[in-house]
């Protein structure tokens, strides 16, 4: 039997195991479960003394780690199978999203360091360059860093311009996303749909970009992390939608039975501590997502961040206007009533999705109309792809949102006219 102690921030949560059958067990630590303070880490790991096995504790944990080709370069590197969740956590689960660490059992706990290597120029390059081929830099010395997803990322540290790489227990403050080789252009999209999320009112991770080594790449600050008043950075724990609702990772899309959309609402409803704020705000971010056309918006794309006894909505990430590369499939990762093509979702397919989820349909289509016009209006009023890193790209995608919000206007007084 192999062991993991799991801790949050400081604080020993419990211990994951996994059995020569390579099944995962997890089980609360019964000094964090006498705390008053304590809270579990995933909606689906209730606090109980009773140890969560193989289905129920999986998703949880391996919901933290990279998916598909970066995963399958880390276990390269580091000499195991790719399969094996409890292997990859006890060689890269020390800085992940939220605020969970894992360590092997028998080592001492890290306190919360502020150990930092800085990085020049030349080794931003550097690193830029290797990580296609090192994702997460994993292997390397002093770092045991972990970010669920298939894109090539690397979580830092930024003060000001200055970009510093987390050693031992620091926690990160940002995390980097080189443009892929394979979607030129992807920097400046996602950053104009980011901004144009923020001008509608959306909650969003704050982003930026940086050219490095003649590439373009997006800097996103991190939600769950905090900047304390002595400059130290201090973690917040979350979990993304499909850790919350049980589903494994490589089932994030609803085609290979992962969430539905009801099931996204439904858990805001029973687990948001302000649910008719949250269920608001996820209803404005799927409708956003069909107006710029994100057909990827699947159940990781989705986060709630916990702040002590509270759980909301997290800001929203990974905006991108996938409908403009024509080559990506135009299949929803999750379906808008009986609409599975991101082009063909009109306002009875919203209608269809908000008696699914046992939502009034009134407040969906005030909330259509108001966001197809405040989105229409924002490409008018502001200049979003004038200082984009790629304004041909940018000036596409603000193109083919504006089309998209107003074709769904017409679609939606066509509606009202047809109910007269």
């Amino acid at each position: 039997m192999k062991q993991l102690v799991v801790y949050m921030r400081e604080k020993r949560v419990g211990v994951l195991e996994q059995d020569d059958n390579g099944l995962l067990r997890f089980r609360y630590a019964p000094e964090f479960l006498g705390r008053e303070d304590a809270i579990p880490i995933s909606r689906m790991l209730p606090l109980t003394s009773d140890a969560f096995e193989g289905k129920r504790a999986r998703p949880f944990f391996a919901g933290l780690l990279p998916e598909d080709e970066p995963r399958q370069k880390i276990a390269a590197i580091l000499g195991i199978s790719e399969r094996n969740d409890f292997a990859m956590l006890e060689h890269i689960g020390g800085e992940c999203a939220g605020a969970i660490s894992l360590l092997p059992e028998g080592a001492s706990p890290l306190p919360v360091e502020n150990r930092l290597r800085w990085l020049s120029e030349e080794d931003l390059q550097a690193i830029v360059a290797e990580l296609p081929r090192r994702p997460l830099l994993a292997g390397e010395d002093g770092l045991r860093l972990s970010l669920a997803g298939a894109q090539d990322k690397l979580p830092i540290v930024m003060d000001g311009d200055t970009i510093s790489l987390p050693l031992g227990n620091t926690p990160s403050s940002h995390i980097i996303k080189p443009q892929p080789a394979r979607f030129p252009g992807l920097v400046a999209n996602e950053i104009l749909c980011m901004q144009l999320a923020k001008a509608v009112g959306l909650n969003v991770a704050a982003v930026a970009s940086r050219s490095i080594g003649g590439g373009a790449c997006i800097i996103v600050e991190r939600y769950d992390r905090i900047r304390n008043a002595d400059g130290s950075i201090s973690r917040l724990h979350q979990e993304d939608f499909c850790q919350a609702l049980g589903f494994p990772p490589e089932r994030k899309y609803q085609q290979e039975g992962g969430p539905l959309l009801r099931d996204c609402v439904a858990l805001l409803r029973e687990w948001s501590t302000t649910p008719v704020l949250d269920i608001r705000d996820f209803v404005d971010g799927l409708i956003f997502n069909v107006l710029i056309g994100n057909a990827d918006a699947h159940g990781k794309n989705y986060s709630l961040l916990y702040d002590g006894s509270r759980r909301r909505l997290a800001p929203f990430y990974d905006l991108v206007c996938t409908a403009v590369w024509p080559e990506l499939s135009k299949r929803l990762a999750m379906n808008v009533g009986k609409s599975k093509n991101i082009n063909e979702v009109t306002p009875d397919h919203f209608r269809k999705m908000a008696g699914e989820a046992d939502l009034g349909w009134p407040m969906v289509r005030e909330r259509m109309a108001s966001m197809c016009e405040n989105v229409h209006g924002a490409i008018e009023d502001h200049d979003l792809e004038r200082t984009s890193v790629d304004p041909l790209m940018a000036g596409q995608v603000a193109s083919l949102v504006a089309q998209r919000s107003k074709r769904m206007l017409s679609y939606l007084a066509k509606q009202r006219q047809g109910t007269r």
